[in-house]
């Protein structure tokens, strides 16, 4: 994966879990962190944290509540 697919798959689907363009891109969720600090630099790509519920029931990978958009 390079950056310019990562920039077109993200322009395509404005917004994703970080662990859909991980396993569309079959790498690790890191691997695709790194690549879309990048695009944050650049003010391109916005990250959103998602949380878990305050009474600790979920269990939720990170990589499921992360989510990346990118801004034209």
């Amino acid at each position: 994966m390079i950056l310019t697919e990562l920039r077109t798959y993200l322009k395509l689907n404005k917004r994703m879990p970080l662990i859909d363009i991980a396993n569309h891109f079959d790498v690790t969720p890191d691997a695709v962190k790194g690549m879309l600090d990048h695009w944050i630099r650049k003010a391109k790509v916005r990250r959103i944290e998602g949380t878990t519920c305050s009474k600790g029931c979920c269990k939720a990978d990170p990589a499921h509540l992360t989510i990346y958009e990118w801004i034209d």
